[in-house]
């Protein structure tokens, strides 16, 4: 039984729907980030599944629009952000919180990743990781309400988690996201097999999603400002000496935001 389902949204969204009982044939669900309702509510539909919960990682439309009419459908909880405008939340989240469903056999701890927007979550259980916009396949999130300094230590947070995370982001941007890797740094092989890998994928109209952190650690620039591939690159682009890992950040993120 695959773990999480996507279920694809908009353009280029991916609402998740989470398995939250390891039984075989099981039906229970927690629903991440749902933007839209009328797919979530088709897949719940079309698979016989049955909601439990409602997980939100920050306010933007594209990850809340959905909640009320899903709430129409069904009576579930919402839990989401404490410092954010979420829709009918019930269960406002901070720092090292832990979700509990399915009567506390699958559990879920609340990490505060400020950067993208100021009050994000993610939520870790073991062996994954529902980030919303904060880890993209082989990026990060754009700074609409938070600082460099901020996502920088958002995303070393993560990176401490166990290596074999399976990284489950809400956007397909992969593809994108490897073009500018490459650009920082066109010597790292591991990248230089990672975006074959994925041109093949899209090609075929595949996800190119959940991926590990041991792989993002290897070809994610954004997780890479302390190697000195990187550092140079970030120097070259800004054409001067940088004094930190977050100065390094700063420029690899003003320079994809250029591209």
């Amino acid at each position: 039984m695959d773990r999480a389902i996507p279920v694809s949204a908009f353009n280029d969204n991916y609402i998740w729907l989470i398995h939250i009982m390891d039984e075989p044939g099981s039906t229970h669900v927690a629903i991440v980030d749902p933007g839209d309702a009328a797919p979530v509510l088709e897949t719940l539909k079309k698979l016989s599944l049955s909601p439990d919960a409602i997980l939100i990682t920050h306010h933007h439309y594209d990850h809340v629009g959905g909640v009320r009419k899903i709430l129409q459908h069904y009576s579930i909880p919402v839990y989401g952000p404490a410092s954010e405008n979420i829709p009918a939340l019930d269960f406002p989240l901070k720092n090292n919180d832990t979700v509990s469903l399915n009567k506390g056999a699958f559990e879920l701890r609340v990490i505060e990743v400020p950067g993208h927007t100021s009050g994000h979550i993610a939520f870790y259980t073991p062996g994954m990781l529902l980030c919303g916009d904060t880890i993209f396949a082989g990026g990060c999130g754009r700074l609409f309400e938070g600082t460099p300094k901020q996502m920088y230590h958002s995303l070393e947070s993560l990176s401490t988690l166990p290596d074999d995370t399976q990284i489950y982001c809400a956007h397909e941007y992969t593809l994108a996201n490897l073009d500018f890797a490459l650009r920082v740094e066109p010597d790292n092989e591991e990248l230089q097999k990672r975006l074959a890998t994925t041109r093949r994928l899209r090609a075929n109209h595949q996800p190119t999603v959940p991926s590990s952190l041991a792989v993002e650690k290897q070809t994610n620039p954004f997780l890479r400002c302390h190697v000195p591939s990187v550092i140079a690159a970030a120097e070259r682009h800004a054409g001067k000496s940088l004094g930190s890992n977050v100065e390094v950040f700063t420029v690899i993120r003003a320079w994809k935001d250029r591209t």
